[in-house]
Formats: C-alpha cells, structure tokens, sequence
C-alpha cells in the first residue's frame, strides 16, 4: 500500500505530504544519530584511557618521592660519617674528599630531577651520580678496614648501621618504583593507548638502574 494512503499516517500526521516528510526525515536522521553514537563512545574511551595514564603516571612518580626521601636520608649522612672518620683515617684524605665531592654532586643531580623523574635527561644524571657517589662510597669502605679503632667507635658504627639501613630502604623503594613504571610504560607505548599518548604529550619514564656491578654494589655494605 503506498505510503501516502496509509490511514494512520494521515490520521497522525494530516496530509499525506506530511507522512512523506515524516519518513524521510528519520531515514536522514538514522545515520547521523550512529555517527554521533560512535563519537561519543570514542570520547568516553579517550577519557577513560587519558584518566589512568595520569593514574599510572602519579603511581610512579609518588613511588619515586619514596625513593628520593632515602635518597636525601643517605645524602645527610654521608658528611658526618666523613667527619667521624677523619680522626682516624689522616692518610686518606684524598679518598674522604672524593666521598665529599661525589655526595655533593649526587644532591645537585637529585635537586634537577625536583621529583619528577619525568625529566629523562635529568633522570639518567641523577643516576650516573648516584652510581659515583656509591663507588667512591664502596672505596671508602674497603680502606676502612685497615682502621680497627675506627671499626670500633660507636659513632662510626651507628652511622654505618643507619646508612646500611638506609641502602637496603632505597632498593626496595627503587623496585616498587620500577615496577610502576613498567606499568605506566605499558600504558604509554602499546595501541590503543599509545594514540592518547602521543596526541597528549605523555613520554616512556626511566627505570631506576644502577649502573654499577653486583660486586660494587655488594661493598657497599657495611658490617662494622
């Protein structure tokens, strides 16, 4: 039956033209509400995928403030371990100075980081120094054994303890961090949150490594 004879279509609408323009106006219609339908669940999923990048990106920069708070606790008790040990250690005065100037270095590479290790550049010379610092650090420990009196003095050996302490705090810190950031990185680089990524700005972040080896790490360690 054509359409302009339909009784219901003139009883509703009037004139049979009406009908006509009643139809094809929804025929017109159809495509653009599926259009604006597939916009919006595009705008809702961007939002979604923006909103835990800023997520994962937080995590992992909260869990670096973690890492930089040991980070100063060790920077602060470098220089009094230093002191304590000049009285016995008047030999050693070049290896005590270059504790001194490594320390130094590492809490001027830490302040240019600002707690955002966001920074790649800065990232990667914060730990280069870091690594220095924790070379020097392992020499000054070796040499230290030669100084029984040293080894002996309850000063000495609290703040040893506290910067042994302080060491295992940082690594354990350093892990979590790294593992945030692995997650965030993941977020970041694979489809289809790169796409959100790369319109928005959002770059990988540094793993936290140490550049030094297993055995220099190790001498680190203090067992006064």
């Amino acid at each position: 039956m054509p359409l302009n004879n339909l009784p219901f279509c003139n009883a509703i609408l009037g004139p049979r033209n009406n009908c006509y323009a009643a139809f094809s106006f929804g025929e017109t219609m159809t495509p653009v509400l599926v259009i604006l339908a597939i916009v919006a669940i595009v705008v809702f999923w961007g939002v979604g995928v923006y909103n835990r990048i800023i997520a994962l990106r937080n995590y992992f920069e909260n869990a670096f403030s973690q890492i930089d708070v040991q980070l100063k606790r060790r920077y602060d008790l470098i220089p009094n371990l230093v002191e304590t040990a000049k009285a016995y250690m008047a030999h050693e005065r070049e290896t005590l100075e270059a504790v001194i100037a490594a320390r130094n270095h590492a809490v001027d590479a830490n302040k240019k980081v600002g707690g955002h290790p966001a920074d790649a550049a800065a990232f990667k010379n914060m730990m280069v120094a870091d690594s220095a610092l924790d070379a020097t650090l392992g020499k000054f420990f070796a040499l230290s054994e030669a100084y029984p009196d040293l080894k002996a003095n309850h000063t000495m050996m609290q703040l040893s303890e506290e910067l042994s302490s302080t060491e295992n705090r940082i690594a354990f810190a350093r892990q979590a961090y790294n593992d945030s950031v692995m997650s965030y990185n993941v977020a970041v680089e694979q489809f289809p949150g790169s796409v959100i990524a790369n319109s928005f700005g959002f770059k990988t972040a540094e793993l936290l490594e140490s550049t030094e080896t297993p055995e220099e790490r190790k001498a680190i360690k203090v067992s006064f």
